[in-house]
């Protein structure tokens, strides 16, 4: 393809040792974590320093990457902690952080001479300038604002040095904000987005209320169930994978650290799915479009937008009218250990019942039907179904899942 250049980088979120896992296997070449500190996603699971060096180990066996966020806009009162802890990780032996205050950025310079570092797309990566600025203090690679169009990251690339990485979202939710710089949750709860701790009020149903009329509230209707006026559609590129390449990222970004392994297998799984097939032959990938639309589709998500990428979105194309997700598939849990007599072991995650036909996910892309025969505490008590979120159990299918793969069930919608 004209223009392309060496194949891109699949770069996954992960919340939790479970997805880390999950998200390798299912075709990640590199994972993004936070620690119990210093990242904004302060809401999520995160990792322990245990916890840590465990998912490091585990991607490093696979030859996967695993990059830890420090991505918070510190105050004076981090400082002294932010160098405590890169010391810390000095020795697990992380592939990156991604930062993106200045004073932190310098710290993790001081402390970790030898680690490559990243700029969060939290620095507002707007131009070739700014991407030149921070190759010259030292970072590798720069992850691009979400407001970019295509042909400004072309520009980008043409004119930052070689060796230097972009890193681009193309899948996940959305701010309303300016790379997502927002002050609504610190207003209305407090809690800062800026500090890893937002609520995400964008997501709130809102109404007018006209200054005499204090107490009188205006709804703006859209449809029956209000106006969501701050909302944005989810991120979808995977139609477009062609001009992606084409511009010359670096690194393909997946958002959702907050998301469950579910969603991380079946995001990862279609995008590594997308982009080979796309290297392979673009007539290959166009072939495919549906089988991709359709395992996107199967996530919990809102509506899509393929967001700034070619112009500015307007309110048809970025707004939706409800902050209601779409479920089409429920996730029933990871497949442990194979025990005896063709049972595997299971942490339920929702329920499902003897008699139901669910759906083990494949890393290779195929989807297997299975019909549930046995389900059994571990005492070995037989029951008929498992209605109890985390209960470790014993199961039996028609068919016997690998270790890792993914089981889910249609939802109610599907």
């Amino acid at each position: 393809m004209t223009g392309m250049r060496k194949k891109p980088e699949l770069l996954a979120p992960a919340g939790s040792l479970e997805v880390l896992r999950t998200a390798i296997r299912y075709g990640a070449d590199a994972v993004y974590i936070g620690g119990e500190a210093f990242g904004l996603r302060a809401k999520a699971k995160n990792f322990s320093l245990e916890e840590m060096a465990e998912g490091i180990r585990f991607a490093h066996e696979q030859g996967k990457k695993v990059y830890v966020t420090a991505n918070i806009l510190a105050h004076n009162a981090d400082l002294f902690g932010a160098r405590r802890y890169f010391e810390e990780l000095r020795t697990l032996g992380p592939d990156a952080l991604i930062i993106s205050d200045p004073g932190i950025f310098s710290i993790a310079k001081e402390t970790l001479p030898d680690m490559e570092l990243h700029v969060s797309t939290q620095a507002n990566n707007t131009n070739y300038g700014t991407y030149r600025f921070w190759y010259e203090l030292g970072a590798k690679r720069v992850v691009s604002a979400r407001e970019l169009s295509l042909e400004e990251l072309k520009e980008i690339r043409q004119n930052i040095p070689n060796d230097m990485e972009m890193e681009t979202f193309i899948h996940g939710a959305m701010c309303i904000s300016y790379s997502g710089r927002c002050l609504l949750s610190n207003y209305f709860t407090g809690r800062d987005a800026n500090q890893g701790a937002c609520t995400h009020p964008c997501r709130w149903n809102y109404a007018v209320m006209e200054e005499s009329r204090p107490g009188e509230y205006f709804p703006v209707y859209e449809n029956e169930r209000g106006t969501f006026l701050f909302n944005s559609k989810d991120l979808c590129m995977v139609e477009h994978i062609q001009e992606l390449l084409s511009a010359g990222i670096d690194s393909f970004k997946i958002e959702g650290r907050m998301k469950t392994a579910l969603y991380t297998a079946a995001v990862i799984r279609t995008y590594r799915k997308a982009i080979d097939d796309c290297l392979e032959s673009e007539e290959l990938y166009r072939s495919r479009m549906e089988w991709y639309k359709e395992e996107i589709g199967k996530c919990t998500t809102r509506p899509f937008t393929t967001g700034f990428f070619f112009g500015k979105p307007g309110a048809d194309t970025q707004i939706y009218d409800s902050s209601t997700y779409r479920q089409e598939y429920i996730y029933l849990g990871t497949a442990g250990e194979v025990l005896a007599g063709g049972r595997f072991f299971l942490e339920q995650k929702n329920k499902f019942s003897v008699g139901e036909t669910i759906e083990i996910m494949k890393p290779s892309g195929e989807n297997v039907s299975a019909l549930v025969e046995e389900i059994s505490d571990l005492e070995g008590q037989k029951q008929e179904s498992a209605p109890h979120a985390r209960q470790k159990l014993s199961v039996k299918l028609s068919r016997l899942p690998e270790k890792y793969d993914i089981l889910r069930k249609k939802g109610i919608s599907a």
